[in-house]
This record gives structure tokens, sequence and C-alpha cells, in this order.
């Protein structure tokens, strides 16, 4: 069991009037210096209500706690109950579960198999994947491996942007500037883009080259061939390259319906809103009022008829609710989207769908470069293929450098070039906005992916050299500091992974393994882990546990752990 359930345990006849269990969790910490144990109860939170001076509480609460073999001392230290873990002890359980439980320690069964639907990626067409589209994409696949591990089922869906007036202005631009052999094959989408960009240059000196693509976009909408043809081709070019993206990733989708799959979705919708009497017309546009929500009043269909987004959302909301009934949904998209996700979630209350509180909009910051935002429209681009590419080289440099004779040093490079960047996403949290510098990201040393890496690498080596296997039925004696730093880490992994989960933070898993690699590496450089003794055997059994939790960690932000480097 995590050590500070034990500490709660033993709390909370003694402090369970004033507080519930999970208060007590909250209000336990882990002291500063090691000499004042592993974990602490703050008595002064207890000073109001029992009136007393927080040292004598501290004093009277150590006194009433019982013995328990799993502690070796409690002991009131000024205003702190303070709990000193049994090493022996806890090492032996803690590797012990580890090993036994392999892969799946730290897994829950808390989903029992229910379903989450997270919408992420969900890239444009006919637009290459830029920088601007890596965070939902590792951010939403991290997110399904975390849920899956508390056995929920991960439902994830590439929500593409493959409808709206944007496809009128291309099939515009491509009418008037584009060449049929450009738009297909290997540079489709770059084409693509070009003629994207030149439309809105040659829309600044001519506005009724809007109008015209209004028109194109109705026409999409309506069926017509010709214009129906045209972005067909557009969106298998476009999935052609997303899909090169992905593999590299390792990210798979189990559904890939854009927003084209729900323009024949969306008129029930705009039913049950005339139906509830929700629907109010604004100057030819059919809108619905949020006033009381404090929001601007969702826009459901333009004076012309032509549909919008949130009218598309609306529509995917019942239809996934209505498909997987889902226990949540949830949509990793950009902070700059909040004010849609309310908005929508605040139409779906009007109609009375409860389950909308089920949806959550997981919102993160941007990345810039140089501290500049990324815009397609304005061509100022950086291609995701172009950084992983990139990525990979830097990645075998330091690998040709470090290990020249690893037999499979393409393979390598792309796990920890591609790993690197995947892991310098989500090591932020994620609502934080960050500057991206490639040289950074792939350094084997530092806060980075590949230095994780390279510490699991590092114990699996240890592993193979010392050539024994590990008896799990002898007791561990390990009550060192710097083994018992590790010890500690592998024990709370559990609760790390809640977090992440309850918090929806990734980040948390990333920051987890690297300080469990850092402590890792305290450990190596200053222990004799390979001479043959009585403890040969304990310190293993610690160098497994810890490959197990950092490779799965890695695992659970969609990061490969090769076992040389």
């Amino acid at each position: 069991m995590e050590s500070k359930k034990l500490v709660v345990e033993l709390l909370l006849p003694v402090v369970g009037e004033e507080f519930t269990a999970t208060e007590i969790s909250d209000i336990v910490e882990a002291p500063n210096k090691d000499e004042n144990g592993d974990w602490a109860f703050p008595a002064f939170k207890l000073a109001k209500t029992w009136k007393k001076n927080p040292v004598e509480i501290a004093k009277e609460i150590a006194e009433k706690l019982p013995e328990s073999d799993a502690f070796a001392a409690i002991k009131p230290v000024g205003p702190y109950v303070n709990f000193f873990l049994n090493r022996t002890e806890t090492a032996n359980t803690v590797l012990n579960e580890v090993l036994n439980a392999g892969e799946s320690y730290g897994s829950k069964d808390l989903g029992k198999g229910r379903n989450i639907t997270l919408d992420m990626s969900s890239p444009n067409i006919a637009k290459p994947m830029s920088m601007g589209h890596l965070r939902s994409t590792v951010i939403g696949n991290s997110l399904a491996q975390i849920v899956a591990k508390l056995g929920y089922n991960p439902v994830k869906i590439n929500h593409l942007g493959d409808w709206g007036t944007q496809f009128g202005k291309l099939i515009v631009a491509y009418r008037k500037w584009g060449n049929p052999e450009d738009v297909r094959g290997d540079d489709a989408i770059n084409e693509l883009v070009k003629l994207y960009v030149k439309f809105h240059v040659e829309a600044e000196k001519d506005p009724e080259l809007d109008d015209e693509a209004r028109a194109t976009f109705k026409a999409l909408e309506d069926g017509d061939p010709e214009v129906t043809e045209l972005w067909k081709l557009f969106r298998d070019e476009s999935l052609k390259e997303f899909n090169s993206i992905y593999e590299r990733l390792g990210v798979e989708f189990d559904y890939n319906t854009g927003e084209s799959f729900y323009e024949d979705k969306m008129q029930e919708v705009i039913d049950d809103l005339k139906e509830d009497g929700l629907l109010h017309e604004n100057e030819g546009a059919q809108i619905v009022e949020l006033d009381d929500d404090n929001l601007p009043p969702a826009l459901i269909q333009k004076s012309d008829g032509a549909t919008l987004y949130i009218t598309r959302d609306l529509a995917t909301a019942y239809y996934r609710k209505r498909t997987f009934d889902f226990v949540q949904s949830l949509y990793v998209v950009g902070s700059e989207q909040a004010v849609h996700f309310q908005q929508l979630k605040a139409v779906l209350a009007k109609l009375g769908k409860e389950w909308q509180e089920q949806m959550h909009h997981i919102q993160f910051g941007l990345i810039t470069v140089n501290g500049k935002k990324l815009s397609t429209r304005a061509g100022k681009i950086i291609l995701l293929k172009d950084v992983l590419d990139e990525a990979q080289r830097l990645a075998k440099e330091q690998i040709e450098a470090k290990n020249p004779d690893l037999p499979n040093k393409e393979q390598v490079a792309q796990e920890v070039g591609v790993g690197a960047v995947i892991f310098h996403d989500l090591k932020s949290e994620r609502l934080n906005n960050f500057d991206f510098s490639l040289e950074e990201v792939v350094r084997f040393e530092g806060e980075t992916g590949p230095y994780v890496q390279y510490t699991n690498a590092r114990a699996q080596s240890l592993l193979e050299k010392a050539g024994v296997d590990i008896d799990l039925n002898e007791i561990h004696h390990l009550d060192d500091d710097f083994s018992w730093r590790i010890v500690k880490l592998l024990n709370e992994y559990p609760e790390y992974v809640q977090r992440a989960f309850d918090t929806y933070e990734p980040s948390v898993i990333a920051k987890y393994t690297i300080t469990l690699a850092q402590a890792f590496n305290k450990y190596y450089g200053n222990t004799r882990i390979l001479d043959k003794d009585d403890q040969l055997n304990a310190r293993l059994a610690l160098v497994k546990a810890t490959t197990i939790v950092l490779k799965d960690g890695l695992g659970l932000l969609g990061v490969k752990a090769p076992d040389k480097m």
C-alpha cells in the first residue's frame, strides 16, 4: 500500500472528527529533510478546534497513535507529527509489488471498461501538420494511455478539419492559380498551402474573393459534384501525409471522422433548438442567446443557411453520447477555443442534456519559436515532419559519439529523436506556453526525454552484466539513503498516475520520470551495484524495479524506451 495511505489510516481515528481521509491526505506532506522522516502531519491545522498550542497537539497525537510495523518511529517534532517508515520492511514490500506486477504496476480498474472519448490532433486538411498540431496530438495520446492504465476504454477520435469556408477559399484559389499535377503526390500539401496563402494575399486587394469563397463552400454543402470531387482529392492527399507523421509519433486513432461526417446530422440539433424555443433570429441568422451564462450568443446558422463550427460540434456531441455512452468526453484543443467550448456546453445544458457535465475542454498553451506564434495564414509555419527529421538526426549524432557500435542505430535514433520532441512537450504543464528549441530538446543531459531513456538503458545494461536471476523471496536489506529515495518514488508511482488522470496533466508523469531518473543516477554514482555480496540481489531488484517503472512512465507519455543507446 502507498505509504501516505498508511499514514492517513493511522491518523483517521485520532483526528477524524475534524478531517475526512481525503482532507488528511491533502494535509500530510513530505518533509524537506530526510532526518525529519518520510511524512509529516502539521498539528497547527488543529489549533483552532483543539484550542491548544500546536506543539502540545503534536505530542498528544503521537501518544494516541498505535504502533505499526510499517513505521520505525512516529514522533512529534515541534508542531509536526513525523512518520519514519521502516526502510527494510518498506523496500521489501515495494520491490516485490513492482517486480510481481511488472508493467501493470500502478494500474487500477477504476473505469471498469467504460468509454472516455478523446477528440485530439484534428488537423485541417490541405495544410501540413505543423508544430502547432503537436500538442493536441501528444497530450491526447498520453491521456489515452493514462485512462487505459486506470481501466477505462479510450476512444481516440481525429476530428479532422475537413469542412468550412476555408475549403471554399482553397477551391477558389485552386481554380484560379492551381495546377492538377501539383496537388497530387509527394508535394501536394505544400502546393495547397501556397494556394491558401496566395488567396489571403489576393483577398486583401480584392474583397470579392471572400464572397466567391463563401458561395463555393455553400456549393460544397449542397453537394455540387465538381466541388465535392476537389474536396475529396484534397482530403485524401492530406490523410496520406498525416498518417506518415502519426506513424512516426506512434499515434493511432480509432476514428478519423472529421467535421464533414456530421454534415447530415445537424438537423436534429436545429430541430431540438427550435422545439425548445431556443433559436432566435438576428439579422437573418439563427442564434441561441447565452446572456444568462455571461457568454456571447451561439451562432447556429448564418443568414444564407450555412452552418458553423458550433452547429457541427453540437451534432458531434449528440452522436458521441449516443454511440459511445461516454463517462467523459475530452476535447484536447488549445486555450484560444475556451469560449467556444463554454458556449457548446451552455447550449447543451439549455437543451436539457445533463451529460454535458461529462464533457471537458482540455486546454493547452501555445508553442512559440523565438517568442513568436506560428500562423499558417501568414505562411509562418514550422513543419512537424522537418522537426522530427532534425531531432532524429541530432539523436543519431549523439549515439554515434557515445556508442558507435550500437547495432540498430537508425531505430534507436528514431525512438530517441521523436521521443525527445514528445517528452519536451509533455513535461511542460499543458496550460503554459513554451518556446521550442530543438538543440535543448535532444540533449542526453538535463531534464529531457533522452536523459530518462538513457537512464533506463543504463539500468538495463547493469542487469545484463549481472547475468543472474533475482530472487523475490529474499528479504531486500536496503536502508541506505540513495536506495531509499528510489524505493519511496517507486512506492508513490500509482499516486502520480492517479494525479495525472485527475488533473488531465501528463506533465505529472513526465516530471516524475525525471525525478526517478535523477534518483537512480545518484544511486548509480554512489553505489557499487554489481559487487557480489549479500545485498547484490536486493540492489538488482531495485535496478529492475526502476526499469519497469521508467519504461511504464515513458509509455504513458507515448515515448519508447530502448534497452540500449
